[in-house]
């Protein structure tokens, strides 16, 4: 969560939402990515989008079986059905997202009893810095003149 946290400080110093996300199996780093929404600009490029299309492209298969995956902010809706689609086996991030979470706070994705595959969540990682990056981008953007 530490290299999430990393990505999402990055994200927040060339003007993105902070939020970052980093694939790992078996220890191992697959892929790490923040925000990149106003940069491409594609509203698709979320951290949790980019490092699940990376992850399919360094292991060429659709399927991520076996990966966790970690990100900063909890998953909305569109990433949280990625991460069904490909079958991750584990998400962990720092804190929720209470106007748009997709896993606890507002929907409740990954546990669908129509979905065909279950991921394995856990919450609150490293939350409070994760939180306190969002606020702080958040307030800074509300305090410069329009």
């Amino acid at each position: 969560m530490e290299r999430a946290l990393a990505q999402a400080r990055r994200a927040a110093s060339v003007g993105e939402v902070p939020v970052g996300a980093v694939l790992v199996r078996d220890g191992s780093v697959v892929a790490e990515a923040h925000n990149l929404v106003e940069t491409t600009p594609d509203a698709l490029d979320h951290a949790e989008m980019l490092v699940l299309r990376e992850g399919a492209r360094s292991t060429h298969s659709w399927r991520l079986d076996g990966m966790t995956l970690y990100v900063t902010l909890e998953p909305c809706p569109m990433c949280a059905g990625a991460m069904a689609l490909t079958r991750i086996a584990r998400l962990v991030y720092g804190t929720p997202d209470p106007r748009k979470g997709a896993v606890d706070s507002v929907y409740d994705v990954l546990r669908h009893p129509a979905n065909n595959h279950r991921v394995e969540v856990s919450s609150g990682l490293l939350s409070e810095p994760a939180a306190r990056l969002l606020r702080d981008f958040f307030a800074g953007r509300r305090s410069r003149p329009a």
